[in-house]
């Protein structure tokens, strides 16, 4: 089956970076989706992220926000002895080093790739504009 990515989010935030990154990468069936809805309680959003890991074997798992429910959920899975890698922040770019890294059987480096993506376009423009005067 291969590595697989799960991504947990308030509301629906998850589903929307998947097909997202989906209109770029295409397809991707080892991403797998949890989202928190307003009617959920904590205890019913990890009934549904128990029941999407239940047959996964390798997985890797991506929340939006440090300290929201879907992240506290997991992180106290991992606090009472479940193995899970639990990354906070996701983003567009750390689903796609995801796919990548997989599609070449490498780990994925989730953090740097994350961080080398942040860009203040404004000054790539100025910087561009700078070379352009030379």
């Amino acid at each position: 089956m291969g590595k697989q990515l799960v991504l947990i989010s308030h509301g629906r935030l998850c589903e929307a970076l998947k097909e997202s990154t989906e209109m770029i990468m295409g397809p991707q069936e080892n991403i797998h989706t949890v989202a928190l809805l307003p009617e959920d309680s904590p205890e019913q959003f990890q009934d549904k992220f128990e029941a999407v890991i239940q047959n996964l074997d390798e997985y890797i798992v991506c929340c939006d926000l440090m300290g929201g429910t879907p992240c506290n959920v997991v992180a106290k899975m991992i606090m009472t002895g479940t193995n899970i890698d639990l990354y906070a922040g996701m983003n567009m770019p750390m689903v796609i080093e995801f796919i990548n890294s997989t599609m070449v059987d490498q780990e994925p480096d989730l953090i740097n790739s994350t961080k080398n993506n942040i860009i203040h376009v404004n000054e790539v423009i100025a910087t561009s504009d700078d070379d352009e005067d030379e």
